[in-house]
């Protein structure tokens, strides 16, 4: 096809690209026996990765959309390890129900604690939260370190957030915490197998269910 026409002929309005992406994934979702509010949250996630690899190894508890919109509509707060998850968040939509979202990564007293410790930033930012996070949405798209600390303050301290979306990337320790984070049975969560993940992986499946309460963007 000559390079004029391709030029001239691609998509160029914003939901149309969406809904002709959508269309795209929908045939490796049809044999997962997936909800319609499943397929909307595993869609987002292909989409923001680009990737219909991910079909299989998304992991929802059964809980997670319902627990995740009951969370949002009370104007809960969202907690994130990292500023890319923070910023793809739609913050506009997300305060039309009372809630913001947070992170203190770059806080000088997170890096004060992080020196004192031994321990990374983001693991740091999330102990530096304490009780807010009860109640809370968590979303951890970088550090496996801050979904471990999640964890232990479950486990430990008696955290009790809403939902945890867990979907660290890399290939040193983001499987682990991933696997731990779908082994514990408190906390609904959202989740990736493997090493594949990341911010936007994060942000796609937070705002997958937030667009579910409202649409309009």
């Amino acid at each position: 096809m000559p390079l004029e026409r391709i030029f001239m002929d691609f998509i160029k309005k914003p939901m149309e690209i969406e809904n002709r992406s959508m269309e795209i994934i929908a045939p490796y979702l049809k044999d997962l026996n997936l909800t319609e509010e499943e397929v909307k949250v595993y869609s987002r996630i292909i989409h923001a990765a680009g990737d219909v690899e991910y079909a299989p190894i998304i992991k929802l508890h059964p809980q997670a959309i319902a627990a995740t919109k009951t969370a949002i509509k009370s104007g809960c707060n969202i907690y994130t390890d990292v500023e890319m998850v923070r910023t793809g968040i739609n913050k506009r939509t997300l305060a039309k129900f009372g809630g913001e979202v947070f992170c203190k990564v770059a806080d000088e007293e997170v890096k004060k604690l992080a020196e004192r410790e031994s321990i990374t930033r983001s693991m740091a930012a999330m102990r530096s939260f304490g009780d807010k996070l009860n109640g809370s949405i968590i979303a951890i798209g970088n550090a496996p370190t801050a979904l471990f600390e999640v964890l232990r303050l479950v486990r430990e301290d008696h955290i009790k957030p809403e939902v945890i979306v867990g979907i660290p990337v890399g290939f040193v320790g983001a499987a682990d915490s991933k696997k731990a984070l779908a082994k514990q049975s408190q906390i609904p969560y959202i989740t990736v197998e493997g090493t594949k993940g990341g911010s936007p992986i994060a942000v796609a499946a937070i705002n997958a269910i937030i667009y579910m309460l409202d649409n309009s963007r």
